[in-house]
């Protein structure tokens, strides 16, 4: 009867002992693994650092998805036109500067160069002949001159003689004859001395004349020698050289075929390649020309492109495009404009091809790299 009366005792007893609360659980589990706390607690300050350090890392640099590979890419055209004979490349082929790309018949271009050679000869020998000529209308004048002496020489003793005759008659001692043969012997050389006179001025009218032919056939050798300059040139045209490195796309010449001048052969993509990243203006505020950038490429995912800013537009994208956008309007909505930026490759590999319109992520360092606790007063 006891033992029955005892039993309902210690129940309740045990009753309102009950289970341990999650307090109590929470300070034996701490009590019984300090050291596992320890290094939770260590684990969070860890994962807090590396976090700041990173947020702190990360800050320094702007990067965009919008960059693409750019380069000044042109069509290749002839200056001249006619039937190709030979096309020296293909597709996609890398030609170096002065390289044959592809040939146009020359015959026409030779047989024009030939008839400008000649000409500029008939023109040159006509400048000789005038020479020639000047020459010898020079030596004419020599000699009228020369006859124009004699007769002034002539004629002055003729006056002398006339004079002498007139006196003589006047004393009484000469004869009327006489003085009529004197007068009449200085009219003749009075007449001769007038012809060598207009004699020598004929003569040096005619080398005037002579001379301004001279000049135009001067003027005619100089057509003529422009002329087969520019047959040269044209037949030089006949040969399509690239004009430097790069890489031939898009070959549409076949041989047989008649191009006309301007006529696009192929589409040419120079060595010299860049990328153009479009970033938001509110990226802007510390990019600089020159600062590193590291560039991932989709074509090569595997690799890490290095380089540099080389500059940064002037205006948005959308303000140099065809129809720039007008925001002067009554309703408007800001929207954040991108910014073109110009970035050079760092030594790029010779086994990579890389061309317009390949995709491009970059990531630009625009500040510099400071230590721990330069960041940390910084940020204070």
């Amino acid at each position: 009867m006891t033992e029955t009366r005892m039993a309902p005792l210690e129940r309740g007893r045990a009753e309102s002992d009950g289970p341990p609360s999650s307090a109590a659980r929470r300070v034996g589990f701490v009590r019984r693994h300090p050291a596992l706390i320890l290094l939770g607690a260590l684990a969070l300050i860890m994962l807090g650092v590396g976090g700041f350090i990173y947020w702190d890392y990360a800050s320094h640099f702007e990067t965009t998805d919008d960059a693409f590979v750019d380069a000044r890419q042109y069509s290749i055209s002839p200056k001249v036109s006619g039937y190709l004979t030979a096309v020296e490349v293909t597709d996609n082929q890398h030609v170096s500067p002065g390289d044959v790309i592809a040939r146009i018949d020359q015959r026409d271009y030779r047989i024009a160069l030939a008839d400008a050679e000649a000409q500029l000869a008939a023109a040159q020998a006509s400048a000789k002949n005038l020479d020639a000529q000047i020459a010898a209308q020079r030596a004419q004048i020599g000699a009228s001159e020369a006859q124009v002496e004699q007769s002034q020489a002539a004629l002055r003793f003729a006056q002398q003689e006339a004079t002498r005759s007139r006196t003589l008659v006047q004393r009484g001692t000469g004869t009327v004859q006489r003085q009529q043969q004197t007068s009449s012997q200085l009219g003749q050389e009075q007449a001769r001395r007038e012809r060598a006179g207009d004699t020598l001025q004929a003569a040096r009218a005619q080398v005037q004349s002579l001379e301004a032919q001279r000049a135009t056939a001067e003027a005619r050798i100089g057509q003529a020698s422009a002329q087969v300059d520019k047959a040269r040139l044209d037949l030089s045209y006949t040969t399509v050289k690239a004009a430097e490195s790069g890489r031939v796309v898009r070959l549409t010449a076949a041989v047989g075929q008649l191009v006309q001048a301007g006529t696009s052969l192929a589409m040419f993509v120079p060595d010299n390649i860049w990328v153009t990243a479009n970033f938001k203006e509110t990226q802007l505020d510390d990019m600089r020309p020159g600062q590193p950038v590291q560039m991932r490429i989709d074509a090569y995912p595997e690799r890490e492109f290095r380089g540099r800013v080389v500059s940064v537009q002037p205006g948005s994208g959308t303000a140099f495009s065809l129809l720039p956008a007008e925001n002067a309007t009554g309703n408007y909505v800001k929207i954040v404009q991108r910014v073109p930026v110009k970035i050079s490759f760092s030594d790029l590999p010779s086994d990579v091809v890389l061309g317009p319109g390949m995709s491009v992520v970059p990531s630009i360092r625009v500040r510099p790299q400071l230590s721990i606790y330069e960041r940390l007063r910084t940020r204070l």
